[in-house]
C-alpha cells in the first residue's frame, strides 16, 4: 500500500477503513481531516475540542463516538455537533422565544426556573412537529463537525493516535461495534422512508393541534412582551406613546415583532460585548505571559553577566 500523506496544512489526516456492503462488497479508505478547533469567536470549550472536515455522509453521533473511542478509549468523548446542526449566533438569537429574549436582555437570575421553562417550550415544540420521514439522516458531502472531548489532554492523545495510525497502517474501522439497526441504509432505508411518508392520521392530527396551541401561546407571549415594553424608554430616553384599545390583530403582531426585534438587538449587543471582553482577556493574558518571559530572560542574562564578571576578576595564586 503506498504511503499516504499524514498532514495537510493544519490538518492531520485520519484514514478510516470503510467495510464493504452487499451492493459494493469491497472495503475502501475514507480520509477524515482533523485539527484543533479555533473558531473566530472563542468559546470555553475550544481547548478540548477538535474540528473535523470531510466527515462521511452516513455519520451519526454513534459513529463518531465509536471512532474516537477506538482512538483514545472510552470515557473521553463528550459530544459532536455536525454542520447542519449548528446555527450562526444571529440565527440562534432570531429563533429565541419572546420570554427567552426578555431573560437574555435583562440577565434574569432565576436560572432553574428559566431552564424549566425552556425545557417545557422544547417539549411543546417537539410534540408540534410532524412525524419524521427519514429514520436516519445523511450528511452533506465534505461536511464538517466539532467534537468536544473530556479535556485538553484527550485532544493531544487523539492527534497522537492519528499520527500513529498513519505510521502503522492500522486504521480504525468505520461503524465497528455498532448495532446493525444504527447502520441500516440502502433498500431497507428507502423502504422505511416510503412507509414513514404515510404516518397514522391520529399522529398527524395531534401534531397539528399541538402546533396551533404553541402558535397561540407564542402570540400571547409576544403581545405581553409588546405591552411590557410599550412604556420602556429608548436609547435616547424617550417613551413611545401608543394608542389604547381597538388595535387589529396584524397591528398587535407587528408591534410584538418590533418589541421582540429590539430585545434581540440588545441581546446581540451584549453578546458581542462579552465576546470582545473574552478576546481582551486572552490578549491580556498573552501579554502578561510574554512580559514574564522577557523578565525571566533579563534576570538570566544579568545572572550570566555577573558570573562572567566574577570569573574575570578571579586570579589563581602562584
Amino acid at each position: 500500500m503506498p504511503q499516504l500523506q499524514s498532514t495537510l496544512g493544519d490538518f492531520s489526516v485520519l484514514p478510516i477503513s470503510v467495510p464493504g456492503v452487499p451492493a459494493y462488497p469491497k472495503s475502501t479508505v475514507h480520509h477524515l481531516y482533523v485539527r484543533k478547533n479555533t473558531p473566530k469567536i472563542p468559546t470555553p470549550d475550544d481547548d478540548r475540542s477538535l474540528f473535523l472536515t470531510n466527515v462521511p455522509v452516513d455519520s451519526t453521533h454513534l459513529h463518531i463516538r465509536s471512532l474516537f473511542t477506538s482512538l483514545v478509549g472510552a470515557g473521553r468523548f463528550e459530544s459532536v455537533t455536525f454542520e447542519d446542526e449548528r446555527k450562526p449566533s444571529s440565527q440562534a438569537l432570531a429563533d429565541l422565544l419572546p420570554a427567552q429574549a426578555v431573560r437574555l436582555a435583562t440577565h434574569a437570575k432565576k436560572r432553574k426556573r428559566a431552564d424549566d421553562e425552556d425545557a417545557e417550550h422544547a417539549r411543546e415544540e417537539e410534540l408540534a412537529r410532524l412525524p419524521p420521514t427519514w429514520n436516519r439522516p445523511l450528511r452533506k458531502a465534505g461536511g464538517t463537525a466539532v467534537v468536544v472531548l473530556a479535556d485538553e489532554k484527550s485532544v493531544e492523545r487523539v492527534l497522537k493516535s492519528v499520527a500513529k495510525a498513519n505510521k502503522t497502517g492500522k486504521y480504525p474501522v468505520w461503524g465497528e461495534g455498532l448495532p446493525a439497526q444504527s447502520t441500516i441504509l440502502g433498500a431497507k432505508w428507502l423502504k422505511a422512508h416510503i412507509r414513514l411518508n404515510f404516518p397514522d392520521t391520529d399522529l398527524v392530527e395531534a401534531a397539528v393541534n399541538q402546533f396551533f396551541t404553541v402558535y397561540n401561546n407564542r402570540e400571547k407571549e409576544a403581545a405581553e412582551l409588546a405591552k411590557r415594553l410599550r412604556n420602556e424608554p429608548d436609547e435616547d430616553g424617550f417613551v413611545t406613546v401608543t394608542s389604547g384599545g381597538g388595535r387589529t390583530a396584524p397591528a398587535k403582531r407587528a408591534q410584538a415583532e418590533e418589541a421582540r426585534r429590539k430585545m434581540l438587538e440588545k441581546a446581540e449587543k451584549k453578546r458581542e460585548e462579552l465576546s470582545n471582553f473574552y478576546r481582551f482577556q486572552l490578549r491580556e493574558r498573552k501579554k502578561e505571559e510574554e512580559a514574564e518571559l522577557v523578565k525571566r530572560f533579563e534576570e538570566d542574562r544579568r545572572r550570566v553577566d555577573a558570573m562572567r564578571e566574577k570569573r574575570g576578576k578571579f586570579r589563581p595564586e602562584s
